[in-house]
């Protein structure tokens, strides 16, 4: 696991120094205002560095020396210019003599407020609202039923449709949901994205390009985070149109944007699957059915592995598998080191010798 230091550059100019062991997820945080305080008030904020670090003592230790310095050294560790760090380290060279005189104690410190942290992450975050899912312009009915599936699969029921090109209700979205029918029975339509999006508070475009408008970028399990983290206000995704995506119009309204790391030689996703990959993102901090674990069967003990062995030994010298005989020992240790290969249950080793005796018996003529 990794621990990072970071710094922001603010809005006023300023910079902001933290640690954390979830990079993406605090950078969420202070996108949003989520952490009161010093960045809430000065956003947008950029993430201008970071480091990580084997413990969260280190990462602590290194959030607190860096806050230390001036805004040069800041400028210089940034640029990754070490000779103008350096520089800048001399003329304050009484202040890093504190500070190697104090690490202990900041070491001290940064456990207990390691602990602290532990404490909080145990702590359940509160349900937040799940997000509208919305449709702009699609095109075939059959991928707004699609998308319904989609949706449903990961506890998302909230559909809205703006101008979906052949009208709705559609008649072939219904098979193409495969059974989500209370998602498309309770989808409301829209004539703009402005209206689709008018009683939200957290509204993110799904695009694979910035178009021109600079707004924050997320993946989708960053948008994700930053959704759960919400504390009020509900939160909408747009998905565009199957052939063209969102128009530049449509992501203005947006107030973040979220792209899916995808292979740049081959980019093509199609609606359902991009409403899928966030809605799995979102689905991951909320209790859905899961797969029942299975124990697998303990290993059988050696003494039914070497009667498997010495059954299927017999079986093969009887039908003169051994042959030439003078590589008879060569063979038997292949054998053997084939069977020790998997971990055989008493199960399979029975089910096994029943194979064999099987074999063993004469044909019926």
């Amino acid at each position: 696991m990794s621990f990072w230091a970071y710094m922001l550059r603010c809005s006023d100019g300023s910079y902001y120094t933290g640690s954390t062991d979830n990079l993406e997820h605090r950078l969420a945080q202070h996108q949003f205002g989520e952490i009161p305080g010093y960045t809430a008030s000065r956003r947008p904020v950029e993430l201008v560095w970071s480091d990580d670090f084997g413990t969260r003592e280190e990462a602590f230790a290194s959030e607190r020396r860096i806050k230390g310095w001036s805004r040069v050294k800041k400028e210089a560790l940034i640029r990754g210019d070490w000779a103008d760090i350096v520089q800048a380290a001399r003329k304050i060279s009484a202040a890093l003599r504190y500070e190697a005189s104090s690490f202990d104690k900041l070491r001290t410190s940064a456990s207990t407020q390691g602990e602290r942290r532990k404490e909080e992450e145990r702590t359940p975050m509160s349900p937040a609202i799940p997000p509208v899912i919305i449709l702009v312009r699609p095109q075939l009915a059959e991928n707004i039923g699609k998308a319904a599936r989609a949706m449903l699969n990961f506890g998302l029921t909230e559909l809205r449709l703006v101008t979906p090109r052949d009208g709705w209700p559609n008649p072939a979205a219904g098979p193409a949901s495969s059974g989500a029918d209370t998602v498309l029975e309770q989808a409301r339509l829209y004539d703009s994205v402005a209206a689709a999006t008018a009683d939200c508070a957290h509204v993110y475009a799904t695009t694979v390009r910035k178009r021109g408008v600079t707004k924050p970028v997320m993946t989708p399990e960053a948008a994700a985070t930053a959704i759960h983290a919400t504390g009020a206000g509900r939160s909408a995704i747009l998905f565009g149109p199957e052939r063209s995506g969102l128009e530049s119009d449509d992501v203005a309204l947006a107030r973040t944007i979220i792209t899916v790391p995808i292979n740049p030689q081959f980019g093509s996703l199609n609606l359902a699957q991009a409403v899928i990959l966030v809605a799995y993102e979102w689905s991951k901090r909320i209790e859905l059915a899961s797969p029942p674990v299975v124990d697998i069967d303990p290993p059988a003990d050696q003494f039914e592995l070497d009667g498997l062995i010495e059954h299927l030994e017999v079986s093969l010298d009887r039908a003169g598998y051994f042959f030439p005989p003078d590589r008879k020992t060569v063979t038997r240790r292949m054998l053997r080191t084939l069977l020790t290969k998997p971990a055989w249950s008493a199960q399979e080793v029975r089910t096994m010798r029943g194979v064999i005796s099987t074999l063993e018996k004469p044909r019926a003529r």
